[in-house]
């Protein structure tokens, strides 16, 4: 089956910035962004207009003294280097990751310097973190280039799944090494943080992830947090007979997300 291509006539309204419906741009830029033929024609039609290319080059004469050099292995290497990690990671979330850990970092050295007869808590905390760094690694406040990013044909459920892989990595191992000090053993926290991330994920998809993420801290610290520093017991849900139950609420979150996963390109821009 041969491959469809985009009209003559509809490269060259894109290419002179017409206004075109927005399902339309959304399809069309998909489409050019796989297809190097259709990328030849938008050339074409750009050159056909005197206006366009005139436009391009005062742009280029415009922020090209402003690239730097450009030459030489080493800024090559620097320019993979970041063009690599801006597919996973923004340095301005950096910051906020770093604060997510923060907490339970907190909440072990209040446990080192005066532990009592209550369960760590740090292990009222530990859950909640993998969710955070989800949270803050996807939304408009953290990342000064979301709108950009949200707009793109690269943008949905790929690229959010990329962040949270990289906010994983970089808050579980601490908070992990941090539980086994003080005796909140990843073991019973590890999963009910995995559920906790993948139903923030798949809500994220109707309400955005932030939002989603508001709502699962306010629902864990009434259901977990504030009946343990009541009544001074092990909290159930942390308890290993609920590890089936977190398993199936991870295994269902898992698939409403592959479910309504293009609801991310839907939702993005508005998050």
């Amino acid at each position: 089956m041969s491959e469809i291509h985009v009209p003559e006539d509809l490269l060259t309204r894109y290419a002179a910035g017409d206004d075109l419906p927005e399902e339309t741009l959304w399809v069309l830029e998909a489409h050019l962004d796989r297809c190097p033929d259709c990328r030849a024609g938008m050339a074409v039609a750009i050159e056909a207009d005197p206006a366009l290319p005139a436009l391009v080059e005062s742009v280029r004469a415009t922020i090209e003294p402003r690239l730097g050099p450009g030459h030489g292995r080493l800024w090559q290497a620097r320019h993979r280097l970041r063009r690599t990690l801006a597919r996973w990671a923004v340095p301005a979330v950096l910051p906020w990751l770093a604060m997510t850990i923060a907490v339970p970092l907190a909440a072990t050295l209040l446990e080192a310097a005066g532990p009592g007869v209550m369960p760590p808590l740090l292990l009222l905390v530990a859950p909640l973190a993998p969710m955070l760094g989800v949270a803050v690694s996807w939304n408009r406040w953290t990342d000064p280039a979301h709108a950009l990013v949200a707009v793109t044909p690269q943008a949905g459920l790929t690229l959010v799944l990329r962040r949270t892989l990289v906010a994983l990595l970089v808050t579980l191992p601490p908070v992990a090494l941090a539980g086994l000090a003080v005796g909140a053993s990843p073991a019973r926290w590890l999963l009910p943080g995995l559920a906790c991330t993948a139903v923030v994920l798949a809500a994220g998809a109707f309400v955005g992830v932030t939002q989603a993420a508001i709502g699962v801290t306010v629902l864990w610290s009434l259901a977990v947090v504030l009946p343990t520093l009541v009544n001074s017991a092990d909290p159930v849900l942390l308890d290993p007979a609920a590890t089936p139950g977190w398993l199936a609420v991870t295994l269902l979150a898992v698939a409403a997300l592959t479910r309504f996963r293009n609801r991310f390109q839907l939702e993005g821009t508005s998050r």
